[in-house]
């Protein structure tokens, strides 16, 4: 039986799966350095350590939801732990980087089953008033690995070898796969849904082509040829995608998640949400790194503000939310983001660290009273046969708007920041902030000025779609949010009376 204390044993096995992702989202940046020099690794390898894991990330979050949906979330959930595990073992041995490649390509594979069935599986253990403090606590879990990513990583390569920043993942999650086989109960979604390869092969191809067009346009610049048609390809495939679904028998996503202005503005908000907190996320560690001079560990020490601003964030907007709803909540943490990205986008290059600590605190805030909220509202929508593939496809928006973000900010930030070089600044130093700090002394300032100049006007790019993102919440979302589907309580009563 399902009581209320192993309800939250279950979540901690979750928060654990969702702390090793985010753990790996960050932590492989810091060795990049040493991955090149050990393995021989190009810039081409480097890149493809990371968007081997993002692409597949991409293609397979939608059929994940529907295949746990269908065969049942927790037999999927722990093989996807499994996978999880073993690649992160594999990526510690591997002896090459077509290896090392092929091995984070088996992590995104378990990753992208992860994130939506550990989403879907909180709407069934869950109540009402319970779910925003258990998705506070799923999301802060997640987040948590971000600034924890470079500090453990920084302290494993000053002691160990290369391969102890992927074995980290494995203690995590053995203690997950043990938890989720004693305390997560199995359940189900609609299991008459038939297999829509189609429809599958549709949404990989035109997510995997959208991110990656995206990726590309980061490095290359948005009027490069190949990103753009990649790009344009993956927008084609998802409209053909679109327009299978509204005609396949038995679609992989029910299009008729969208007429709720309840799901469709919890899920658009959490995208925007994910633009802004990835994109800040990416300059951040640059900036404390190139011009603060702080090595992977005070980096890391340098962004823990952001997640306590999201704890106290998250926390406090489930309080208030339970008064005057969801709407008012979401806009107003979008309200607070946009101001604390303004106030950081008057930062420069001799700010103290005290000033930098208040905006960074001041938009983890506003974090906390945007993302769980809008992922609640939008999980209140569906119904346990929903749960898996809607969690999917709002995993799988956030996740193209994160990579937008980074994108996006990124090359807003290199920008203004190669713009703003001296004309003696050379071609290594144009192409990247770390090459400028290590180069020439007589241009340190002057490189350091340019960076956080590039910054600026890309947090200034974050403030706008904030902004925008405040309109959205209070024309797309309903002005209270209603209790989720009856059918969600009903399968909780089943699986109470079932013993599970």
């Amino acid at each position: 039986m399902v009581t209320s204390k192993s309800r939250w044993y279950a979540l901690a096995a979750l928060a654990l799966s969702t702390l090793a992702i985010g753990l790996d989202t960050t932590i492989l940046s810091v060795a990049l350095p040493t991955l090149s020099r050990d393995l021989h690794a190009s810039t081409g390898d480097l890149q493809w350590f990371t968007n081997s894991y993002l692409l597949v990330l991409a293609a397979v979050l939608l059929p994940a939801g529907m295949l746990g949906d269908r065969f049942g979330r927790k037999k999927l959930l722990l093989g996807a732990l499994f996978v999880f595990g073993a690649a992160s073992a594999a990526c510690a041995r591997a002896a090459g980087t077509g290896e090392l490649i092929a091995a984070r390509t088996a992590l995104g594979l378990g990753a992208a089953v992860i994130m939506p069935l550990s989403g879907s599986v909180l709407t069934v253990l869950f109540k009402d008033k319970e779910r925003s403090r258990a998705l506070g606590i799923w999301l802060t879990a997640s987040a948590l690995g971000i600034p924890l990513g470079p500090l453990l990583g920084g302290w494993l390569l000053d002691n160990f070898w290369w391969g102890s920043v992927f074995l980290i993942n494995v203690p995590l999650i053995a203690v997950a796969l043990v938890a989720v086989t004693l305390w997560v109960p199995e359940s189900h979604g609609d299991r008459t849904r038939r297999f829509d390869p189609l429809g599958v092969l549709l949404s990989a191809s035109g997510l995997v082509a959208l991110t990656y067009g995206i990726i590309e346009a980061g490095d290359r610049g948005w009027s490069d040829a190949r990103s753009l048609t990649t790009m344009i390809a993956g927008v084609l495939a998802l409209i053909a995608f679109v327009v299978r679904q509204r005609t396949a028998k038995f679609p992989l996503v029910d299009l008729d998640l969208f007429r709720s202005r309840q799901f469709t503005g919890g899920a658009v908000l959490a995208t925007v949400a994910s633009f802004g907190m990835l994109g800040l996320m990416f300059s951040l560690p640059q900036f404390y790194s190139a011009v603060e001079g702080q090595d992977a560990f005070g980096s890391g020490l340098r962004l823990l503000p952001v997640i306590g601003g999201l704890l106290v964030g998250a926390r406090t907007a489930e309080k208030i939310a339970a008064r005057i709803g969801s709407r008012l909540v979401i806009a107003g943490g979008l309200a607070l983001m946009t101001a604390a990205l303004l106030l950081g986008a008057t930062t420069s290059a001799t700010s103290g660290f005290g000033f930098i600590a208040v905006w960074v605190s001041l938009a983890g805030l506003g974090l906390g009273f945007t993302l769980p909220p809008s992922m609640d509202a939008a999980l209140g929508a569906l119904t346990p046969e929903r749960s898996g593939v809607g969690n999917g496809l709002i995993q799988a928006m956030r996740q193209v708007g994160g990579a937008i973000g980074v994108a996006v900010l990124g090359t807003v930030l290199n920008g203004a920041y190669r713009d703003a070089l001296p004309a003696a600044a050379g071609d290594a130093t144009r192409e990247s902030v770390a090459a400028g700090v290590t180069g020439d002394p007589a241009l340190l300032g002057a490189v350091r000025a340019a960076f956080t100049h590039g910054m600026d006007v890309s947090l200034v790019v974050a403030a706008a779609v904030a902004a925008a993102g405040v309109v959205l919440a209070l024309v797309m979302l309903p002005g209270r949010t209603p209790p989720p589907a009856a059918a969600v309580e009903a399968e909780r009563l089943t699986l109470a009376e079932s013993g599970l």
